[in-house]
């Protein structure tokens, strides 16, 4: 991986974090289509992020489509397809920053914890972590690594920490 500068990563390394970051996207998806089956907004951002990742798209329309799946959040009743739409609305904002990263483990943990609790949630991180190049965890899992001085710490719930930094 090669740092650019603080919190940028070069292309290909982002491109590789948004594939995964939609594979992580997509197995949790269903839980929004099941509280909201006609909003697709959710789903058009893990196909953006997709089509962004193999190079058949620009950062404008990706990010566009984050900021809808984030108002689909917005919309939305339940917990878990809260916490899925801003999955997906990050998993789509990587190609605008690889900083989003660290929303993909957040919000699926979020997600998964009020759909079938912490243990299910705790499982999907650890399969998360075992699948991404070690080389991309600082991105992906930022309250598992040390943070450069000029590099905040995200605001992580304390259960959420727990559960990043449990070994894959």
């Amino acid at each position: 991986m090669k740092i650019l500068y603080s919190n940028r990563i070069d292309r290909p390394a982002q491109m590789a974090l948004a594939l995964r970051a939609a594979e992580c996207a997509e197995r949790v998806r269903g839980l929004f289509e099941k509280q909201v089956p006609h909003d697709d907004r959710p789903r058009k951002a893990i196909e953006a992020a997709r089509a962004w990742a193999r190079g058949e798209s620009n950062c404008t329309p990706v990010r566009a489509a984050a900021v809808a799946a984030h108002a689909a959040a917005r919309a939305a009743k339940d917990p878990a397809a809260i916490a899925t739409a801003r999955l997906c609305g990050h998993t789509a904002a990587i190609a605008h920053s690889a900083r989003h990263a660290g929303g993909v483990p957040l919000h699926t943990f979020k997600a998964l914890t009020a759909a079938a609790g912490p243990a299910v949630a705790a499982k999907e991180i650890a399969r998360q972590k075992r699948r991404l190049p070690r080389h991309l965890w600082p991105l992906a899992f930022p309250a598992t690594t040390k943070p450069k001085a000029a590099t905040p710490q995200p605001n992580l719930t304390r259960s959420v920490r727990t559960t990043l930094k449990s070994p894959p």
